[in-house]
């Protein structure tokens, strides 16, 4: 198979992508129809962890981040690195040093389908990672791989310059494309639940709100007084 790395890719409008970066992983993955959610073992490294970036995706071989150094070069202000790995991996691929690299050309985060080190170093840079473990066993750098290509990360086809949105729910994938509508949509959503929350905030039941009392006729499920 030929590696490449390809330079120049087309990203989302930054004023959408921090729209779907404000609403979070929950509110996009709904507003699009429930899809592009990542697979729920890839896990922030900490809490608070937050990012909406364009991806720059990366295919590397398992315990070889020899790709990661390579991505970095064709960066973006902006930018989320997106791994994986050709066969399965937990090794260490990231640690401390490539976040102070990524830090330095503006990459905003990492997701990785593969395992992380450094986290408490990575977690005092404030640098967000998603990743599905965390090993101190290390790396080499010396094999081949492509950058900016499409890839699947923890069960999600992200192609380069799609939307990744990560927090503390995990991580959603919008496609380029979709992005300024799936934003629209999002915010119609917020919007939309504000009146519930309030009408829940004022006690209103949601066997009423939603309707539920007709399905739970339908489904035959009685109200019987008496004691248990």
């Amino acid at each position: 198979m030929k590696h490449q790395i390809v330079r120049n890719i087309r990203r989302a409008d930054a004023d959408v992508i921090e729209t779907l970066g404000r609403l979070g992983v929950a509110t996009v993955h709904e507003a699009q129809s429930r899809r592009g959610l990542m697979a729920p073992f890839i896990r922030p490294i900490y809490p608070a962890a937050r990012v909406a970036g364009s991806a720059v995706t990366i295919s590397s071989q398992p315990g070889d981040n020899l790709m990661l150094h390579a991505a970095v070069e064709v960066c973006k202000p902006g930018d989320v690195l997106v791994v994986t790995t050709t066969s399965e991996s937990t090794d260490g691929m990231f640690g401390d040093l490539l976040g102070v690299s990524c830090q330095a050309h503006g990459v905003r985060g990492l997701i990785i389908d593969a395992g992380i080190r450094d986290t408490a170093e990575l977690t005092e840079l404030n640098f967000p990672v998603w990743a599905k473990a965390v090993s101190a066993q290390g790396t080499v750098k010396s094999t081949g791989g492509s950058v900016n290509i499409p890839v699947v990360c923890a069960g999600a086809l992200v192609n380069p310059g799609d939307v990744v949105i990560g927090d503390a729910d995990g991580v959603v994938v919008v496609p380029r494309e979709w992005a300024a509508e799936v934003a629209r949509l999002g915010e119609l959503r917020v919007a939309k639940e504000e009146i519930t929350r309030q009408r829940l905030r004022n006690g209103e039941l949601g066997l009423d709100f939603y309707g539920l009392r007709a399905k739970l006729a339908e489904l035959g499920v009685e109200y019987v007084d008496g004691e248990v």
